[in-house]
């Protein structure tokens, strides 16, 4: 039996994760032809080529895109079993890369993990803060937290808890237009789109008893950050849907109001995600348990 070429697998998961033979060879420590002759050796094996090059440009072939998620498998599990072989006698270390949503990361993850290192102070945080869809096996993510209804994925998911919405907008909106009594009025109102969904147009409902309701909505603003609604809200030029972590201040302070609120929003929830496999470095085993406490409480106690 002719064994795989490791290595060569390994420098192919590192230049889809750094996008460049320069970079993938910088985070390697070898040097850019080592990785060069690495690819190339790959390609002979496999016979196809794994990435289109150009002067600027290095992107992956259809083939090259369907076996990334293998090569960084490889690559983690490898870097998994030799941290495991000396993290058993010492403390763990290293580096964790986390990827959060933009505003829930700065108020709940960002804290959690200034926590967590004051505990840990051999482990580095590499900390990726977007409301946008992270490829977690194709950048390298060790633990993503994702506020969304998950569809189904080969990825490792924990459900952490519910994430409470409110349907908003300022008094001044309301008193000029009205309140929608249910979600189908929704349809006459400005409504402002999140586009970071599935179905960013169609919102959907659900109440005591089993009643369902889904409307299409439009409106003057769309976007891919809640906190970018704030300041239309404030003003009174529409109404949104929101998570109560995004809102509660102002609807404490009277700035927003919430309606609809005998109605369940949709089904989100607040996930942990890691890329398949079962073999982790320590360092992101215990980042993962640490978090996975936190967040729970945090969904327990005050509902985000």
């Amino acid at each position: 039996m002719k064994l795989p070429d490791f290595e060569a697998w390994a420098i192919f998961a590192a230049v889809v994760e750094h996008r460049s033979f320069s970079g993938a060879a910088e985070a390697l420590a070898v040097s850019k032809a080592t990785v060069s002759k690495a690819i190339t050796r790959l390609e002979t094996r496999l016979g196809t080529s794994l990435f289109h090059r150009t002067s600027r440009r290095l992107t992956l072939t259809d083939s090259g895109r369907a076996l990334a998620d293998h090569a960084q498998r490889i690559l983690s599990e490898g870097e998994a079993a030799e941290e495991a072989a000396f993290e058993s006698a010492s403390a763990p270390v290293g580096v964790v890369r986390v990827a959060a949503p933009l505003t829930f990361g700065i108020q709940a993850v960002a804290p959690a993990l200034a926590d967590f290192m004051a505990i840990h102070p051999g482990i580095k945080i590499d900390l990726r803060l977007s409301d946008a869809f992270v490829d977690i096996v194709g950048e390298g993510i060790d633990i993503a937290l994702r506020i969304a209804e998950l569809p189904d994925s080969s990825l490792r998911a924990r459900r952490l808890g519910p994430v409470i919405g409110h349907i908003v907008a300022s008094p001044a909106y309301f008193e000029r237009v009205g309140r929608p009594r249910h979600p189908a009025d929704l349809a006459t109102h400005a409504c402002f789109v999140y586009t970071n969904t599935a179905t960013p147009d169609v919102w959907r409902f659900r109440r005591a008893g089993g009643e369902e309701a889904a409307v299409r909505v439009d409106g003057p603003v769309r976007t891919d950050n809640g906190d970018a609604m704030l300041p239309a809200l404030r003003a009174g030029l529409g109404i949104a849907r929101l998570p109560d972590f995004l809102v509660r201040e102002d609807l404490a302070a009277g700035r927003l109001e919430s309606v609809l609120d005998d109605w369940a929003i949709g089904a989100a929830g607040l996930h942990l995600l890691t890329p398949p496999g079962t073999l982790r470095p320590a360092r992101v085993e215990a980042l993962i348990e640490f978090l996975s406490d936190r967040l729970k409480r945090m969904c327990s106690e005050v509902h985000i």
